[in-house]
C-alpha cells in the first residue's frame, strides 16, 4: 500500500489543524486514524461531523456499538474493531455484547440481533433491502428513522473503514489489548 501521511498538530496542513486539536481535546491523544485523515481537512472534517450525528441518534449505546462494530467486523477494519471495542467498554456497554459482535455470535436480545442482521444487510445490498428484510427490522421494534440512521453509521464507518485499510494504520497504543482478527470459520 501507498505509504500514507500520518500527521501531528505541527505537520497538518492548517484547515487539519483546529480539527486534530478537537481531536486531542476530545481523546486526550491523536488517534492514528484522525492523524492519516488530517491530510484532508475535508475529510477528517466530514468524519468527525458524522461521528458528531451519530452520536445523537435516537440509538442506544448498545445499538450504536452494535451498528458501529457490525460494519467494522463486515470490512475487517484492523483499526476500528479494536478501536470501538475500547469506545465501548468507555460507553459501558457490556462485554458479552461486544464479544459477541468480534465474535460474530448470537447477540444477548432479538432487537439487537435484528439491528445487526439489518446493518449487515444494507451493506451486502448496498443499500437494497427486500420489503421482507425491512419489515423484519420494523417488526423488531424500528423505525424508520432507524433505518436512515444505520445508513448515517455506514457513512461514518465506510469512510474510517476504507481509510484503514488503504494506510494500514498502526492500532493506537491504548487500544493495542483489543487486538482483532477474524475467526477461521466465521461468516465472510
Amino acid at each position: 500500500m501507498a505509504d500514507f501521511p500520518s500527521h501531528d498538530l505541527e505537520s497538518a496542513p492548517d484547515g487539519s489543524k483546529p480539527l486534530l486539536e478537537k481531536s486531542q481535546a476530545a481523546f486526550g491523544r491523536l488517534p492514528g486514524l484522525h492523524k492519516v485523515m488530517a491530510e484532508s481537512p475535508q475529510h477528517l472534517e466530514g468524519y468527525q461531523v458524522l461521528h458528531h450525528l451519530f452520536l445523537q441518534t435516537d440509538f442506544d449505546n448498545d445499538e450504536k456499538t452494535v451498528v458501529w462494530q457490525t460494519i467494522n467486523v463486515e470490512n475487517e477494519c484492523h483499526y476500528c474493531v479494536p478501536a470501538h471495542t475500547g469506545i465501548a467498554k468507555m460507553m459501558k456497554v457490556p462485554d458479552e455484547i461486544t464479544e459477541a459482535l468480534r465474535n460474530e455470535t448470537p447477540l444477548p436480545s432479538a432487537k439487537l440481533e435484528a439491528l445487526r442482521t439489518f446493518t449487515l444487510q444494507m451493506m451486502q445490498t448496498r443499500g437494497n433491502p427486500t420489503e421482507e428484510q425491512l419489515q423484519s427490522f420494523f417488526d423488531a421494534g424500528y423505525s424508520h428513522r432507524a433505518v436512515l440512521d444505520v445508513v448515517l453509521g455506514l457513512a461514518q464507518k465506510t469512510m474510517s473503514n476504507y481509510v484503514n485499510h488503504m494506510a494500514q494504520t498502526p492500532v493506537d497504543e491504548v487500544m493495542r489489548g483489543f487486538l482483532w482478527e477474524r475467526r477461521i470459520g466465521a461468516p465472510a
